[in-house]
């Protein structure tokens, strides 16, 4: 199962939206920071499901501030990460979240600087800003039939 992961588009989508045509994942995150972003994923790939969180710029916003969202066999928590200090580089409380959650995955946005790490056996993961920025970025996420796990940080 492979995932493409966004956040922080700031309607920046036309690189966003150009490598879900040329890697065609099978599923699509959005990590807010605009929400009709996401909606701009949704209407070019409609056959694609699509999961996203708002973000602290969606103002009146219809998308969660948090899910659940199934990766193969494998749970992913996602958020933007403005409700869990993330831009403070404290990541215990994002961690602790999806731990409750039961979810092997933690994915936030908000501080537009990529990360891929493990904590407390939880991988921990940022694609960055997928918008604005010198060099924008979106996370890469396969998860094998075994449960492995393997992110990669791209540019788009």
């Amino acid at each position: 199962m492979k995932a493409a992961v966004f956040s922080d588009t700031h309607s920046c989508v036309s690189l966003m939206l150009e490598t879900v045509r040329r890697i065609r994942p099978d599923i699509l995150i959005h990590l807010g920071d605009y929400e009709r972003d996401a909606d701009e994923l949704r209407k070019e790939f409609p056959e694609i499901p699509l999961f996203s969180v708002c973000g602290n710029c969606d103002i009146c916003h219809s998308s969660p501030e948090t899910d659940v969202v199934p990766i193969g066999s494998v749970k992913a928590f996602i958020t933007h990460g403005h409700l869990y200090n993330v831009d403070w580089g404290r990541l215990d409380s994002l961690v602790y979240a999806a731990m409750e959650k039961d979810c092997k995955i933690a994915m936030f946005g908000h501080t537009h600087s990529p990360e891929n790490c493990e904590i407390g056996g939880i991988k921990v993961l940022n694609p960055g800003s997928s918008g604005k920025g010198r060099t924008p970025t979106y996370a890469f996420v396969e998860v094998a039939e075994n449960g492995g796990i393997t992110v990669e940080i791209r540019n788009l």
